[in-house]
């Protein structure tokens, strides 16, 4: 499950795919209704990739989370992020036991929740293992040329 270019913003409804870098943001196109929508650097904006959720041991990268959920539902729809916090807490500690209950609010397991459920619907979930291995895109980045330093010209000598 790739998260790379999967982007929450906040003050916006549901999940947005980066698509194009411009000078003064980028362009965001929705996962819901597929609506592009320009975000300035200005936006408060989350790649999903960058998310973790606490645990006592730590943190755990929501890629994984992820794909234990879609393990667990055979990458199936999950249980609604609608349903009582009590089955919504049980739930998640059968995904994620090792979770820090007292970080980690109701609100932040609907959200996870949501968007596996959003990713799951538009076929986003996958076997891909959440590795940090360089995609085909990053590799194709070329290496800045370094220029050789001007030669200084030489000062004319007065007669």
């Amino acid at each position: 499950m790739n998260l790379d270019k999967i982007l929450a913003i906040s003050g916006k409804p549901g999940l947005y795919a980066l698509k194009v870098q411009t000078r003064t943001g980028f362009v965001a196109e929705s996962l819901l209704d597929g609506k592009k929508i320009t975000v300035n650097l200005k936006s408060n904006v989350s790649l999903l990739s960058e998310i973790s959720i606490y645990t006592y041991e730590g943190e755990k990268p929501l890629t994984e989370v992820m794909q234990r959920i879609a393990v667990k539902e055979n990458k199936g729809q999950a249980i609604s992020h609608k349903e009582d916090n009590a089955k919504l807490t049980a739930y998640f500690k059968e995904i994620l036991p090792e979770y820090d209950e007292e970080r980690v609010y109701p609100s932040d397991i609907k959200k996870v929740l949501n968007w596996y459920n959003m990713l799951q619907a538009k076929g986003l979930v996958t076997d891909e293992a959440p590795a940090a291995t360089s995609t085909s895109e990053e590799i194709a980045v070329e290496e800045p040329v370094k220029k050789a330093p001007a030669k200084k010209a030489k000062a004319k000598k007065e007669e």
